[in-house]
């Protein structure tokens, strides 16, 4: 992330100021390995036992249960767009109808032990939240049933777990730091997971070894810019960490202060607040934009930013928003943004201004396999 420009925080503030008074690889071939518990007709949904996926409202970071789909009507999204299907009533004894995860990489991890993905539903024999993949799509990392830190196959099996939970904490929201050797000395290969712990009523952000086996996490480091002047680093109320690049750069959100931080990790380990919002995804395939989500409007949009010389450039992804997006993935290439909404989970170009479009009823932590 130091090959990048950001700007100064002055230049972040002041394009905040201005934005609020304004108002995949393919999954193709990389469904479930041989060998997969595919489930042809899921259970009633009757919502994710013990909570569901870390969803957080966009001006905090403190995750929450994940919500059944909450409506038997249907919704229209924002853009005009009308969703094929209807979502399902918490309690109902109808599935969710539409599940256009086949072919694009897309995942839905909900809490339960079924994870949805390549258009079907995947058994991962134990309760799977916050579901994340490493960037090769050859691992995925989640907070099991017992709210352990484990890792698995793409099929549920091959499970180990990563580091155990003592008790008296909550984990949430893993993410992969995976970087390969550098010719500079200092900068070996990296392979570790980030995630939040929150323990006593205080989150912070841990890291271990991706590869262990019931690991001891280790505080993650939050330094700030070097200066005298340089504004000091929150080291609590942090939560939704999010990795990418290939630089082991991560963002992340301050509960305290409503801001994403930028963590830098390339060369030495710095960090600074970027902008207002919550809930931030560094894209996977260069590191260097991003998407959060703020309030705006009465709704939570999609923002993205962009790094440019003179400082980040923001833009909204969703203007006409006339319903709530949160919990934004990144595709693989770059190209896509999937939401949680209500009604399900949406996608969108980050290129484009098309409207979202709905892809499935299930409601979860969308996440995009390599």
């Amino acid at each position: 992330m130091s090959a990048r420009t950001r700007g100064s925080t002055a230049v972040a503030v002041a394009l905040t100021a201005t934005l609020t008074a304004a108002t995949a690889a393919l999954l193709t071939g990389c469904g479930p390995t041989s060998g997969a518990r595919a489930v042809s007709t899921p259970p009633a949904a009757t919502g994710a036992p013990g909570g569901g996926g870390s969803s957080a409202p966009a001006g905090g970071a403190t995750p929450s249960a994940t919500t059944a789909p909450s409506t038997s009507a249907t919704t229209t999204p924002a853009g005009g767009s009308t969703p094929t299907g209807t979502a399902t009533t918490a309690g109902s004894t109808r599935a969710p109808v539409l599940n256009g995860t086949a072919h694009s990489g897309l995942t839905i991890s909900d809490g339960t032990r079924y994870v949805v993905m390549n258009g079907t539903r995947v058994d991962f024999g134990t309760a799977v939240r916050d579901l994340a993949w490493s960037p090769d799509g050859r691992k995925a990392a989640f907070i099991d049933g017992a709210g352990n830190l484990a890792v698995a196959d793409p099929n549920g099996t091959g499970r180990v777990t990563v580091a155990r939970n003592p008790g008296g904490q909550n984990w949430s929201h893993p993410t992969w730091q995976v970087t390969g050797y550098d010719t500079i000395p200092e900068l070996s290969r990296r392979n570790n997971i980030f995630f939040a712990v929150r323990r006593n009523g205080v989150s912070e952000l841990d890291s271990v070894p991706a590869n262990a086996v019931s690991g001891t996490p280790k505080k993650l480091g939050l330094g700030g810019e070097p200066g005298d002047g340089a504004q000091r680093i929150p080291q609590t109320g942090n939560a939704w960490p999010s990795a990418g690049g290939t630089h082991g750069g991560a963002v992340y959100a301050n509960s305290g202060t409503g801001e994403v931080f930028i963590r830098d990790d390339y060369v030495r380990q710095q960090g600074s607040p970027l902008t207002h919002g919550s809930q931030p995804a560094m894209s996977h395939a260069d590191g260097e934009e991003i998407v959060f989500v703020r309030s705006a409007g009465g709704h939570d949009h999609l923002f993205l930013e962009t790094p440019t010389d003179t400082g980040p450039v923001f833009r909204d992804l969703t203007p006409h928003a006339t319903t709530d997006y949160t919990e934004p993935a990144w595709s693989p290439d770059g190209s896509t943004i999937a939401a949680r909404t209500p009604a399900g989970i949406v996608t969108l170009s980050t290129k484009g201004s098309a409207a979202p479009e709905l892809v499935s009823t299930y409601t979860g932590l969308p996440s995009y396999r390599g």
